[in-house]
């Protein structure tokens, strides 16, 4: 049976005469929780990325002075929201590069370890 099929267990009706106790409040069981589910998850990631752009059209917004940008031989001037943009966008791929490299060598060692063992 499906988890959303559940129902609760119907409550006794109180016997006339008798005031209800505490203790049956407590003896009731609490409804079950619903699982999470891959739709659950992709509109908690969809609706932090609509905040995470909305924060940096902000930004961008209020930082729109220019600023002089000297690199290796390449001089100029940019929006200072881009050039941080850049930056940003540079260190998170340096970021992908350096996990993505550390994870093939683990794996790497792994298998390794597992041949010696065989």
């Amino acid at each position: 049976m499906s988890v959303l099929h559940r129902t609760r267990n119907a409550p006794k009706p109180p016997v006339i005469g008798t005031p209800p106790s505490a203790v049956d409040e407590l003896v009731t069981p609490l409804p079950t929780r619903v699982p999470r589910t891959r739709i659950s998850g992709a509109w908690l990631g969809i609706c932090v990325t609509v905040i995470s752009f909305v924060v940096l059209i902000v930004f961008m917004l209020q930082n729109t002075g220019s600023v002089a940008v000297n690199f290796l031989w390449l001089n100029g001037s940019v929006p200072l929201a881009l050039a941080l943009f850049i930056a940003g966008v540079a260190g998170v791929a340096a970021a992908v590069l350096a996990t993505s490299i550390g994870a093939a060598r683990m794996t790497q060692l792994r298998r390794l370890v597992r041949r010696g063992k065989d």
